[in-house]
């Protein structure tokens, strides 16, 4: 069985920080995985119309699309130009629980995210969401600078 990694990526400099990190990890592996995650933030949490819920549904699927195509994708192709196994993710929902929900779906050895960025997903997730994915991952996660 070959070791996986998740990577928790933002669309900016600092999900490419954590990709770079990821590559020196699975190169001293060997045979590794590398799972590209982009998560967008969506609270099931809201009372709506079937009306709004239709616009949302449809909002939800252009989000998904454009996160796949500017973020996901790229970073998937550019892995496996560099000789890497790897695939992408796009989710909708809390950014620590899904990272950790994709870690142990596919029993990922570890996650990876970086602490900083221009913005996107380190700013969201180094404040609560970086704690709580720290303190309540069930694989180890590595927060790169």
């Amino acid at each position: 069985m070959s070791a996986k990694i998740v990577i928790g990526l933002d669309g900016s400099g600092s999900g490419e920080r954590a990709v770079a990190y990821a590559k020196k990890q699975a190169k001293q592996i060997g045979t590794c995985e590398l799972i590209a995650v982009y998560v967008i933030e969506w609270s099931p949490y809201s009372f709506q119309t079937p009306e709004e819920n239709e616009q949302r549904h449809k909002r939800r699927e252009e989000e998904t699309a454009a996160a796949s195509s500017r973020v996901v994708t790229p970073a998937v192709d550019a892995l496996k130009a560099d000789g890497f196994s790897a695939r992408g993710v796009v989710k909708h929902g809390d950014v620590a629980d899904l990272l950790n929900s994709v870690a142990v779906e596919e029993g990922a050895d570890q996650i990876v995210v970086a602490r900083t960025s221009e913005g996107g997903f380190a700013s969201r997730l180094f404040g609560s969401s970086t704690a709580n994915l720290v303190m309540t991952a069930t694989v180890p996660v590595t927060v790169v600078g």
